[in-house]
């Protein structure tokens, strides 16, 4: 990939992240970079006073440092930043978040050398990855405890993982035969204030979120055809008297899904029923709604990906440096907790599918918890347990972070997004659904074996192969962990997108 400073899709991101796509800054952004250095080496050498140049950080803005300190101060920034928490970031969202800062340095409005960005670059190209503790950032000026980790690998100091070994940063770039850099005057800051973290974490999460909203749309249909039910509701007439497109482009996925269903016909004229549940009746509205907050989040990752998210910002034409917010991470805290409660909600309905299968008082005539021997075998029963508890889980999860303020840096920093943790939340949503609509789709596979020989639509019928080449049929009880763990990496590895549409 080639680094412009231009917009970078989910799509490519991943093609980096979690794969092998190695990445270089395009020779077009070279002037603007090396301009942009010009200005910060013009305000050092006419000793001009410039925040996070040759100031003090934060609340210490106002202290001058002198010249013969310059470089101690980017050192000193680096070091006192790094001291996130928790379990690393992974190899792809570390990889991630390289490529992103790389990016946008490469906008040139940093004020940062060629040689760091290209250094950045390489660590990626050679697998030099810091460790990055994921916890510790507020996301006020960006993502300053995650970037700082990545900073001091730069630097040749803290830890990096190099082919797959942790070890000291410095000997992960000996071996790959990388020299560390001496950070000079704006370039530790300029390293550290964005918001690249929040968006690897959550924008890799996002990805997977946008999968699970088309399987969860295979694994209401084949539910809604277990439990007989009818897709009268999602005539497309229906969808056009309100037309958000996301409710259509539901209706349209679960029509497909259902053609040339066999059980459909075998009730079709003596059906009592007027009209199904909502957890089956409404997938078009609900789903199509948490398709919308995710193609929203989409678009909010987009534009961030080419944006200058440090400060100060250097503007080469007029040579003016200007200290603003672009820092901070409000506009993607808000958009990952947007993102989560729609997973949730997705995560809710199916929940409340599962328990229509396996109720004996909803079910349609299928067995008791889909056992065998209901009462001997308990089937089902507790895999809906699971399943509440999971969405218990995720419904607390679900509580917006970017709602919440604890102001830092003396009160300097009395706003602050906690968009990071909102990307953490919405990863761990994304953990806790993947498994849930494991469920389902167990459950549902299971609630199609008491339909034969009627065969389910065409795309239900596919899914329910997949399913099947994981997961043997119920017949008698068995521990069910490791066929919800398989279908649920199934889902993560792609096996249902033949279901799930192209988009």
């Amino acid at each position: 990939m080639e680094l412009k400073g231009e917009q970078i899709s989910l799509i490519e991101l991943a093609a980096v992240a979690l794969g092998d796509e190695a990445v270089h800054i395009s020779p077009l952004a070279r002037p603007r970079i090396l301009a942009s250095r010009k200005v910060i080496e013009q305000i050092i050498a006419r000793d001009l006073v410039v925040y996070g140049v040759n100031t003090g950080f934060g609340k210490l803005s106002d202290v001058r440092i002198p010249h013969g300190e310059l470089r101690q101060l980017q050192l000193n920034l680096v070091r006192s930043h790094a001291c996130g928490i928790g379990n690393p970031l992974s190899e792809g969202e570390v990889r991630a978040m390289m490529v992103l800062r790389s990016n946008v340095l490469a906008l040139g409005l940093s004020g940062i050398r060629w040689e760091v960005i290209e250094l950045l670059c390489e660590m990626l190209n050679r697998r030099v990855y810091p460790v990055v503790p994921e916890k510790g950032s507020v996301g006020a000026s960006g993502d300053l405890a995650p970037l700082a980790h990545l900073a001091l690998s730069l630097i040749g100091e803290g830890e990096a993982f190099f082919q797959t070994q942790r070890m000291p940063s410095a000997e992960a770039m000996q071996r790959a035969q990388l020299t560390p850099l001496q950070l000079e005057a704006k370039e530790g800051l300029a390293l550290l204030n964005g918001t690249q973290a929040m968006h690897a974490v959550g924008g890799l999460a996002l990805l997977r979120a946008k999968r699970l909203a088309r399987v969860a749309d295979v694994s209401g249909a084949m539910s809604l055809e277990a439990l007989k039910g009818t897709p009268a509701a999602f005539d497309l007439r229906l969808q056009d008297a309100r037309p958000h497109p996301g409710q259509k482009a539901v209706a349209e996925h679960l029509l497909s899904l259902m053609e040339g269903s066999e059980i459909r016909q075998s009730h079709l004229k003596d059906d009592p029923r007027v009209q199904d549940a909502y957890s089956l009746r409404c997938m078009p509205q609900v789903h199509g709604a948490a398709r919308h907050a995710l193609a929203h989040c989409e678009e909010v990752l987009l534009i961030e990906s080419a944006s200058a998210t440090d400060n100060p910002l250097v503007f080469a034409e007029s040579g003016e440096v200007i200290s603003g917010g672009n820092f901070h991470g409000a506009p993607l805290g808000l958009a990952f907790d947007y993102a989560g409660i729609a997973i949730a909600d997705l995560m809710s309905m199916s929940e409340r599918r599962t328990d229509r299968l396996v109720n004996p008082d909803k079910n349609e005539g299928l067995p008791a918890f889909l056992a065998r021997q209901p009462g001997l075998e308990s089937g089902f029963m507790t895999a809906h347990v699971v399943a509440a508890s999971l969405v218990n889980e995720a419904r607390v999860l679900a509580h917006p972070a970017s709602v919440d303020n604890i102001t830092t840096s003396g009160g300097k920093e009395d706003h602050v997004s906690m968009g990071m943790t909102s990307a953490l939340k919405l990863r761990a949503v994304v953990d806790l659904a993947e498994n849930l609509l494991a469920i389902e789709l167990l459950a549902a596979a299971e609630g199609l074996e008491h339909r034969r020989p009627l065969k389910a639509g065409v795309g239900v019928e596919r899914a329910f192969a997949a399913v099947r080449k994981i997961a043997a049929p119920l017949m008698q009880d068995r521990p069910l962990s490791s066929d919800i763990a398989r279908v649920a990496e199934a889902i993560r590895r792609g096996d249902f997108d033949a279901e799930g549409e192209n988009s």
